[in-house]
């Protein structure tokens, strides 16, 4: 079982409008709505790639309610913490004419220390059902850079593998605890190490250094250029397809669900690091935030080069 932990979930809108225009009225053509939050946009893409999946985390309100009847469609068992307070919105605007987007993301409700010390509480419970925990994403206001050290340390006495997939000063103190694995994009990277990583030689460089401060596996994402890993099986490079993106939004927390669902079944990284791939290469190529169908992810399966390094 995947346990996903989305600790500032949201509701995801995507606006559709052709020709944004800033200071003006701008008519949406088309408009979704869907439960968000990385780690929800990991949550499905596990789910339809038929993994079980439980998530947890925070949700209040009518927003909260949303949220997880959305998820019951695919089959994830919620267990939520709930919580005074309104679940936030999370807005991604499409621009069909210039192909642009532009997001605008509510800060949510502010957590008190009591509802967390409760949470932590119901968490060690979940950790102990699950193979793989996959944490995601920012914190709700009134926790602080402490708050995924403490999940990942709990998930590390029950002896549970832990994905963190965060950003900032999150990233920054949770790799402290050393997670199973984190998947960093360039900036990021070069955050943590200080390194300038203007060659693929930098940035292996950089990945390896963070292995060897005890974080197992690295994947560095390299965006339509695909990504590469460095773990205790050797430094594994993935060139994916060249496709017509529809939606990239959400596409490194499909990744996160093919590396959860590679990990919980036990296949090699190479078998994962191809399959986390195409799962978010397929997911790509649909409008809708946080998932794929099978159909696409098959097909550009055999389509994913991967080369050991």
């Amino acid at each position: 079982m995947i346990l996903t932990v989305t600790l500032n979930a949201a509701i995801d809108k995507r606006y559709v409008v052709e020709g944004f225009r800033i200071g003006e009225v701008n008519r949406v053509k088309e408009c979704t709505y869907v439960p968000g939050g990385k780690g929800l946009n990991v949550s499905k893409p596990a789910a339809i790639a038929g993994a079980e999946v439980i998530a947890t985390g925070f949700v209040g309100g009518h927003a909260g309610n949303y949220i997880e009847a959305a998820l019951k469609p695919f089959g994830i068992r919620s267990a939520f913490y709930h919580v005074e307070g309104e679940s936030r919105s999370c807005i991604n605007i499409w621009d069909e004419r210039d192909h642009t987007q532009t997001e605008f993301l509510e800060p949510g409700f502010c957590l008190s220390l009591e509802d967390f010390t409760n949470f932590l509480e119901k968490f060690k419970e979940l950790v102990e059902q699950a193979d793989v925990v996959a944490m995601s994403g920012s914190v709700p206001r009134g926790l602080d850079e402490q708050a995924y050290p403490k999940l990942i340390k709990i998930c590390k006495e029950a002896g549970k593998k832990v994905i963190l997939d965060t950003s900032g000063k999150l990233l920054e103190e949770g790799i402290r605890a050393c997670p199973t694995m984190i998947k960093p994009n360039l900036d990021e990277i070069k955050m943590l190490t200080g390194k300038d990583c203007q060659r693929i030689e930098d940035m292996l460089e950089a990945a390896r250094q963070i292995q060897a401060d005890g974080v197992e596996i690295v994947a560095v994402s390299l965006g339509e250029e695909g990504s590469f890993v460095v773990c205790e099986e050797g430094i594994f490079r993935a060139e994916v397809p060249k496709i017509s993106a529809v939606n990239t939004v959400g596409c490194g927390d499909a990744m996160i669900a093919g590396f959860a669902l590679g990990i919980s079944e036990g296949l090699s990284m190479e078998e994962t690091l191809r399959a986390a791939s195409a799962i978010s290469v397929a997911a790509a190529l649909r409008e809708e935030t946080g998932f794929f169908v099978k159909e696409d992810m098959e097909r550009i399966l055999p389509q994913v080069q991967i080369k050991k390094l």
